[in-house]
């Protein structure tokens, strides 16, 4: 018997978020009442559709439904304007209209391209989450985060846009590279650290299974995730309480680092988002608002499940300054301040307001003096 959908409560604008393996094999009965026309346009990207294409058009058909593929190359660059611009002009000569639904196939990439597209054509279309990656799974398909990166920094043009639907199916992710495993594993740990202690116990002990592939362990993981930020996310969502900021514990660093890498696969986000949650949690213990043992433990799971915990990791090694000045483009900065989530402890993350960049400068300072030569 398949589990029951999650729901994120939002109003009117609430939404199921299905969680079961096997669900592409009978995408078409989910997606029926989302098809004008019996048709759908599946937005997703080359890789993607070459391992899970079939599976879904053939999902899709058995329930009644056409699938209309629009295909991008991989990766972050598809994140940008000459993308989204390519994008709309094909769902134009497609003729879309405003009731019509996209469905997003793939990655965050996928995601927050074929969402920011929904949320501005035509003032506003539809659209259903089909992610495909751990990352996608636990985090950025629930929520209604759409965007792309420009020069400036990562997703500082977007919009919010909550999907009508999500559909997660976890027989994805095995096929999915380990390498992206355990980047999406990273937000797995993350909503652990931030309030929810047992959960990242469970993490510590289980973290290793899921990651291997270990099926009930992937469903618990993704559950518990979800369920978290569907909560977070009905209690705050557009970021006005600070609830819904302590989601991006981790990513202020994290931000920062993928900015000084190109936003290329030197660093997937998710690996990004496990060394700033690292720092953090050094950063905080530096402070004096939490244990050095917390901070050890959480650098020391993050490095056992492969995850880079420190700056030489992944060979940066730029001027702190260098850092800092990307996280001055942050889209949370506000009044020429930066807020950084913080923990006093796991499972207690909080927002600070009040920290100085010339602090964060030395602390980095000291990350990389503490790099072996």
């Amino acid at each position: 018997m398949a589990p029951p959908p999650l729901r994120v409560g939002l109003g009117e604008r609430s939404y199921p978020v299905l969680i079961e393996a096997g669900l592409l094999d009978r995408a078409g009965e989910a997606l029926a009442p989302y098809a004008r026309g019996g048709r759908l346009v599946v937005v997703s990207d080359e890789t993607v559709w070459a391992l899970q294409g079939e599976r879904l058009v053939a999902g899709m058909a058995a329930g009644g439904v056409e699938a209309l593929p629009i295909l991008l190359p991989p990766g972050e660059g598809s994140k940008s304007w000459a993308a989204l611009e390519a994008l709309l002009d094909r769902l134009l000569a497609l003729g879309i209209e405003r009731k019509d639904h996209l469905v997003a196939f793939g990655g965050g990439v996928i995601g927050d391209l074929a969402g920011f597209a929904a949320a501005i054509l035509k003032r506003g279309c539809r659209f259903v989450q089909v992610p495909t990656t751990l990352l996608a799974q636990v985090d950025s398909s629930v929520g209604g985060k759409t965007g792309i990166n420009v020069a400036a920094g990562k997703n500082l043009v977007g919009a919010f846009h909550q999907p009508s639907a999500v559909l997660i199916d976890t027989a994805c992710l095995d096929t999915l590279p380990i390498r992206q495993v355990r980047a999406g594993y990273a937000e797995v740990v993350k909503y652990g650290l931030i309030g929810d202690a047992d959960f990242f116990a469970w993490c510590e002990r289980e973290g290793e299974t899921l990651i291997a592939g270990n099926p009930g362990a992937r469903q618990h993981a993704i559950g518990t995730s979800v369920a978290a930020k569907a909560a977070i996310v009905a209690e705050d969502e557009r970021e006005t309480t600070g609830r819904r900021a302590l989601l991006n514990l981790g990513h202020t660093f994290g931000h920062a680092l993928e900015a000084e890498t190109g936003f290329s696969d030197r660093l997937l986000h998710g690996e990004a988002v496990a060394l700033g949650m690292a720092l953090a949690f050094r950063f905080s213990a530096g402070r004096g608002l939490c244990g050095d043992a917390d901070a050890r433990r959480v650098t020391a799971h993050l490095a056992a499940a492969g995850l880079p915990t420190r700056l030489g990791d992944v060979g940066i090694d730029a001027p702190p300054e260098r850092l800092v000045a990307h996280m001055k483009h942050d889209k949370k900065a506000s009044g020429g301040r930066v807020p950084f989530i913080l923990a006093r402890g796991i499972g207690r993350a909080f927002v600070d307001d009040e920290v100085a960049l010339a602090e964060v400068e030395a602390f980095l300072d000291g990350e990389l003096a503490r790099e072996p030569a």
